[in-house]
């Protein structure tokens, strides 16, 4: 089963790629990466809505909704807008390579971080050598690939 979700997560990072490369090529066109960032935003929302009402019926229990931090509702898109804006401003300069390559980098960083402290209520992960090494690792990789 482990291996399913290995797959998931493989395929969702191919789909972020490949939308990455599309609305790059929007916020080019429109010469603004914020514009871009609207428009997937609300295509995401008109698909997630199509989605939820005819294959996920069932699933919405509004009793849930009173239960949600009212900030929860907004910190995650605003972190969205900026991150994904950055993303379509850099792909275009960098190629989408390095721009995924030092994207990865700082989502690995990160999450190494806050998995360590268990930031932002996530289940606190230590830091082993092997984890620190497969950093390492990875970060001689994005100079690797950023290398001419």
């Amino acid at each position: 089963m482990k291996i399913l979700f290995y797959l998931l997560a493989f395929t969702g990072g191919i789909f972020l790629a490949i939308q990455a490369g599309f609305n790059s090529q929007l916020g080019s066109l429109l010469k603004n990466p914020v514009i871009a960032v609207i428009s997937a935003s609300m295509a995401s929302a008109v698909f997630g809505l199509f989605y939820m009402f005819s294959i996920g019926k069932g699933s919405i229990q509004l009793s849930n909704f009173h239960q949600v931090p009212w900030y929860l509702w907004f910190i995650g898109g605003l972190f969205s807008m900026i991150g994904i804006s950055l993303y379509f401003y850099t792909i275009p300069k960098l190629g989408i390579s390095k721009m995924i390559a030092w994207g990865l980098c700082g989502q690995l960083l990160f999450s190494l971080l806050a998995g360590k402290f268990g930031w932002l209520n996530l289940p606190v992960e230590p830091l082993t050598t092997r984890r620190l090494l497969g950093a390492f690792a990875m970060v001689v990789g994005i100079v690797l690939i950023n290398s001419k």
